[in-house]
């Protein structure tokens, strides 16, 4: 008999109760072809359930400057890469995320940038050094991030890849260098970019990462900054720009730096910090997004008065909300920072709120 979509008779003496529990077959055709009793109970579906999205809470990251294993920090890193920051490490674990400013080209090998008067370089024991002390990642973007050229590059990229380390700001290409470390924190999606405005100018060309070619990504490119940072704004609750820029030994904010802050926050930024001036600068709101214009030199193999001041800001986060800002002082003391303590840590706050001053920026955010 042909598959019609009829169903087959059943013999008379079928009791009424037995027509309607059994299930009635068509000749020929499945079960999942008949046609439904009329009456009776059908299969339940079940539809799924979309799952939650995670609710965000605040979160911490922390921010350092300058940092480099020259000197006496060189001596420092061969004996012991796990106690090469010294106790600063205690302040930098605290946070969900720490980022502080690599200021080395990653080698052992090469020949310096002709000219340069100041080059640094390190073995890769310096990324143990720093997982060590709590450091989550580091921009590479600087005026020291490719001071042994081409060799040096491809050496430092090596040791990246070997370490797994994150480093943000350098490249094989111009992707890899504008590209964001991403993370997610207590649900919050973090991207973090490093770009440096601070170039020789005989090493812009050379040392800026463009296309295929590897480098450094440079601010001085604003256009392509400003992209890299409006596409992080389309898949991410918060988005950060450390920059290497400023003017060395000057107090305050350069025209350019404000300049850059406000078309880095008009493209989508929520913070932005930096360094490179070896001393620093005032931090606070600028509308709802935080901005913090140098911390200054942090593991450093010379320091002085205003140099050899540094701290710790850890700022507190919940989406592209900045909830509290906290600044933790320390002096430069054998290369590495030692927190500072007692009637002199209450100095330093204020000193370091003091700085403000000149920024432009206000103690806190445009709608509290």
């Amino acid at each position: 008999m042909a598959c019609s979509g009829a169903v087959r008779r059943q013999p008379l003496a079928l009791s009424l109760f037995a027509l309607l529990a059994a299930p009635l077959l068509v000749a020929g055709c499945s079960p999942a072809e008949s046609e439904p009793v009329p009456g009776a109970s059908q299969p339940e579906v079940k539809t799924a359930t979309p799952s939650p999205k995670p609710q965000r809470r605040p979160f911490t990251i922390s921010f350092a400057g300058d940092v480099h294993f020259e000197g006496v920090l060189r001596n420092r890193l061969n004996a012991d890469p796990r106690t090469a920051l010294g106790p600063i490490a205690a302040v930098l674990r605290r946070s969900n995320l720490t980022a502080l400013n690599l200021e080395t080209a990653i080698t052992t090998a090469g020949t310096p940038a002709p000219g340069k008067q100041f080059t640094f370089r390190a073995p890769a024991t310096a990324f143990t050094a720093l997982k060590a002390a709590g450091v989550d990642v580091v921009t590479m973007a600087n005026n020291h991030g490719m001071d042994y050229m081409e060799s040096g590059l491809r050496d430092t990229l090596a040791a990246i890849r070997s370490s797994k380390f994150p480093v943000i700001g350098i490249g094989a290409n111009e992707t890899e260098a504008y590209r964001p470390y991403r993370r997610t924190v207590n649900g919050n999606r973090v991207s973090i970019i490093g770009a440096t405005q601070v170039l020789d100018e005989q090493f812009i060309q050379a040392w800026t990462a463009s296309g295929d070619k590897g480098g450094l990504a440079s601010a001085k490119n604003e256009p392509r900054l400003l992209r890299a940072v409006r596409q992080a704004r389309k898949n991410s609750d918060t988005v950060i720009v450390f920059l290497h820029w400023g003017t060395e030994l000057v107090k305050c904010p350069t025209p350019v730096q404000r300049s850059l802050a406000d078309k880095l926050v008009a493209a989508g930024a929520d913070v932005i910090v930096g360094s490179h001036a070896h001393i620093l600068l005032g931090g606070g709101y600028s509308g709802q997004a935080y901005v913090q214009y140098g911390l200054g030199n942090f593991a450093f193999y010379n320091w002085g008065p205003d140099t050899g001041t540094t701290g710790v800001l850890t700022l507190t986060i919940n989406g592209r909300k900045v909830l509290k800002d906290q600044w933790t002082p320390a002096r430069i003391n054998g290369g590495v920072p030692i927190p500072v303590t007692g009637g002199a840590k209450q100095q330093a706050l204020g000193a370091y709120r003091a700085l403000r001053g000149c920024t432009g920026l206000s103690a806190a955010p445009a709608d509290s």
